[in-house]
């Protein structure tokens, strides 16, 4: 059965907008010609690739932010690592951890009025398994019970996603698994999908339903109309159950990622994802044109030096290193003092942050008698970097040559360096990342047997103390253990933290409450959103 959503089939869109998305916030000429309605005008540097969030070639953060607005997640996820109510009111663990039961919200709606229920999640999830779907993504599924490593639900086998009552959904894991631990790292994955019109649909047919051209969710937005790749024009859900956005209109415009803030400033935007960051440089022009720019409250960028254990095999020349590094100085010259020197992967926003091992004091002397001890022989190593990194590692060449670490720089592109550093040609490397809340959110992918790209000897004492985290669900024992894996990463020093920094927001003039660094998760709050009319 083929279903189009008709939420807006009467409406053309008459937006008298310029190319980076015209009007401010103020009484602006709506859909249909509906006057006095009120449009926030919303920047993404990068389009959407499908309106179907299981459907989605680059399973990018600009299609998840875009979902984020249609559909609804079990949860809101906070950029410190903290969650919050969304479709879900409430969860808890269950089944000796290998199980989280989700109360729903009883209030939830979808954008043709039907109520959600514990059925559409369990009855999306069983359609995204169905190995005959073609659900781009399905490996997420892999985790509950009833599935192959591919994430196709197994004829037979009882799968892990049932409605135990109305509002009562219920997913069981193959690994002890905390509700806290599955949302932050799966609940931008998976969204609820208004299955009570996809039924009698073969499911080897659902993407090719026209319903996912004007799709009907129950986000806090619904779909009105698109030029695909360019514009997307969403409508406040005035059902939504968490509250009826401020806004009678959102028009998401893409733009190129460098006219973002100058869009901005003239007004034609009111807000550009993700959470309006802006670069040191730009900083003052934003401030000049009378924004205000705050700095960010939770770390964004994760910043380390990779290294190839294989070449440096020594731990004693790797924990030399570690000391001959000036943290302080690279973190000041290299992000402008915006961040905070660590020895750890582990967040400083994240709730096992206390576990994390802290940046170590520069100490020449120290790193001196490591290399001595070690019989380290003068040989050069080579510390491959992006272009606009060449400066870091002019300073890190610097700091490693006081300690008498000799080290040759070669500039390449990103790909060609995570290529070498997989491969062994590069012994060293300059990295960032988006860090995440969890505390293997880092190293977990890092240690395994198809992706050692530190080039690690012997990776069973890292696995065993990884699989025995992601198993411990007794918090405190979890945070031992935590323990016990920085100081073994520590000793061995197989890639070197640098620090965390945190981005800068450009404040919107015409918009208020809006949830910052949150959007570094693609969740934004737009239903508290408050628009100076």
């Amino acid at each position: 059965m083929r279903r189009r959503s008709i939420l807006a089939a009467a409406l053309a869109l008459v937006l008298a907008l310029s190319a980076c998305g015209g009007a401010s916030v103020e009484e602006t000429a709506a859909p249909g010609g509906a006057g006095g309605a009120v449009t926030v005008n919303y920047g993404i540097s990068n389009p959407w690739d499908a309106l179907m969030p299981y459907y989605s070639v680059s399973g990018s953060n600009y299609a998840r932010i875009i979902y984020d607005k249609i559909y609804d997640r079990l949860a809101y996820v906070h950029a410190g690592g903290t969650l919050s109510p969304r479709g879900a009111e409430s969860w808890e663990s269950d089944g000796e951890g290998y199980a989280v039961v989700f109360r729903l919200d009883p209030e939830a709606v979808f954008h043709d009025g039907v109520p959600v229920t514990a059925e559409h999640w369990a009855e999306t999830f069983r359609l995204m398994t169905d190995p005959a779907c073609p659900t781009l993504g399905k490996a997420n599924f892999a985790l509950l019970t009833g599935t192959d490593e591919n994430g196709n639900r197994v004829e037979g086998e009882a799968f892990g996603a049932e409605a135990v009552d109305e509002y009562t959904l219920r997913l069981t894991f193959k690994d002890p698994t905390t509700p806290e631990e599955f949302l932050l790292d799966k609940n931008r994955e998976f969204y609820v999908l208004p299955t009570h019109l996809l039924e009698g649909v073969d499911p080897a047919a659902v993407m090719d339903l026209d319903l996912w051209e004007a799709p009907v969710g129950s986000g806090p937005c619904k779909f009105v109309e698109q030029a695909a790749g360019s514009r997307l024009t969403l409508a406040a859900h005035t059902d939504y159950h968490l509250g009826t956005p401020d806004f009678d209109y959102l028009v998401i415009t893409v733009v190129d990622k460098s006219n973002l803030l100058t869009a901005l400033i003239a007004g034609d935007l009111d807000y550009y994802a993700f959470g309006g960051s802006v670069t040191a440089e730009d900083a003052p022009a934003a401030e000049a044109a009378g924004l205000e720019v705050l700095e960010g409250t939770v770390p964004n960028t994760f910043f380390e030096l990779m290294l190839n254990c294989e070449a440096i095999s020594d731990a004693r020349i790797r924990r030399a290193m570690d000391l001959a590094l000036d943290r302080e100085l690279l973190c000041r010259q290299a992000a402008q003092g915006r961040g905070m020197v660590t020895g750890s992967s582990i967040s400083p926003a994240s709730p096992y942050a206390q576990a994390a091992a802290g940046a170590p004091a520069r100490d020449l002397e120290e790193a001196r008698a490591l290399l001595a001890e070690a019989g380290y022989d003068g040989r050069s190593y080579t510390l491959a970097c992006t272009s606009n990194r060449a400066g870091l590692a002019a300073l890190i060449q610097q700091n490693l040559a006081e300690a008498g670490i000799a080290i040759e720089i070669e500039t390449v592109d990103s790909a060609a360096m995570f290529a070498g550093m997989a491969d062994g040609i590069y012994d060293m490397g300059i990295a960032s990342h988006t860090p995440g809340a969890l505390p293997l959110w880092f190293v977990e992918s890092r240690f395994a047997g198809n992706n050692n790209i530190f080039h690690v000897s012997d990776l069973a004492p890292y696995t065993q103390l990884i699989q025995a985290i992601k198993g411990e669900t007794d918090q405190g024992a979890r945070t031992a253990l935590v323990e016990e894996l920085e100081g073994l990463l520590a000793q061995e020093r197989p890639f070197l933290p640098l620090w965390f920094g945190a981005a800068l927001h450009v404040q919107s003039p015409t918009v208020e409450g809006i949830d910052y660094a949150s959007s570094s998760f693609s969740n934004e709050n737009v239903w508290e959103w408050v628009v100076r009319k």
